[in-house]
């Protein structure tokens, strides 16, 4: 009976243990419960990086099978935060998106928009560009920078176009290519979002940060183009894209990352680069993240929907 009573109380002592280890678990597993869910899009970064724990970073032996499942997630995250990503320069028609990638070089997609309205009111197709006073387009187009070169380089493209391509701008990357100022890159924008052909675009908010989440090592950016794709499957490449670089214009900036307000903290092995801190972090946000203006005049519905905001014109004030 002794011997019975004795194993008795050791066996209550070991459950009693056991649920004392067992109640911080519990806890924790109901405060996540409880945790809220993102709001609509506008909110979403605020509220996704809220609701997250950021994990360890991945280990530098991450097999490509763990590298691709992660790569994909974090495409799928952004996706969630960035519905509405869109190429952010105004265009109507093939030939005003071609040449205002070209125009966007060593500049930002806002002050193309603010310039592009009175280019292609004057000179509305290839033909009259083609045509066009070199010295009135580098009046227009002062202040996009470099504007001598760019109007050599728009008013060859358009002269191309007209004598290679009945004035058509072509759907394919081997002819995109042979026209003046147009690299893959400006290539890959144009078969994407005025051809739906499938592109990465790899400029220098991409390079960046498949760098930091480790997808890559490269520094070429068609050895990146190559290495990225291989994650990915072709349909997906044109909004991979835009997620990327929505999200480094947005939130993973060059010199300060807003790491606190950052979707996809627990799958980044460069967390902690930037600042750590939710409210600091939220701080840094740009655009319609941090409730200012976009990049386009004229938008489309679905980001003012989310909570963007149209970009004033040139010379406006306020």
């Amino acid at each position: 009976m002794e011997k019975r009573a004795s194993a008795k109380k050791t066996a209550e002592k070991t459950a009693e243990k056991v649920a004392k280890k067992a109640a911080p678990v519990r806890k924790a597993a109901a405060a996540k419960k409880t945790t809220a869910a993102p709001e609509q899009a506008a909110a979403a970064v605020k509220k996704a990086s809220a609701a997250k724990t950021v994990a360890t970073k991945p280990p530098r032996s991450e097999s490509r099978t763990a590298l691709v499942r992660r790569a994909r997630r974090i495409n799928r995250e952004l996706a969630e935060v960035f519905p509405y990503a869109h190429p952010e320069l105004d265009f109507e028609n093939p030939f005003q998106l071609i040449v205002a990638t070209v125009l966007s070089a060593q500049t930002t997609d806002l002050r193309v928009n603010q310039t592009t309205p009175a280019l292609f009111a004057k000179y509305p197709t290839p033909e009259d560009l083609a045509a066009a006073n070199p010295e009135e387009v580098e009046e227009i187009l002062r202040p996009t920078g470099f504007f001598r070169a760019k109007t050599k380089s728009v008013i060859g493209l358009s002269k191309a176009l007209v004598e290679k391509f009945d004035g058509e701008v072509p759907g394919r990357l081997d002819d995109l290519v042979t026209l003046p100022g147009v690299g893959r890159k400006t290539a890959f924008v144009v078969l994407g979002n005025a051809f739906g052909r499938p592109g990465i675009t790899v400029d220098t908010h991409f390079m960046r940060l498949v760098r930091r989440w480790r997808w890559t090592d490269e520094t070429d950016p068609d050895k990146i183009e190559a290495a990225v794709s291989s994650l990915f499957p072709k349909s997906d490449w044109t909004d991979l894209s835009h997620h990327v670089i929505w999200h480094g214009r947005r939130i993973c900036h060059a010199r300060k990352p807003a790491c606190g307000a950052c979707p996809v903290a627990p799958l980044c092995p460069a967390y902690g680069e930037g600042e750590t801190d939710p409210e600091k972090a939220h701080k840094l946000l740009k655009y319609e993240k941090g409730g200012f203006p976009g990049q386009r005049l004229n938008p489309p519905q679905a980001y003012l929907d989310a909570g963007g905001k149209a970009a004033p014109p040139l010379g406006a004030t306020g």
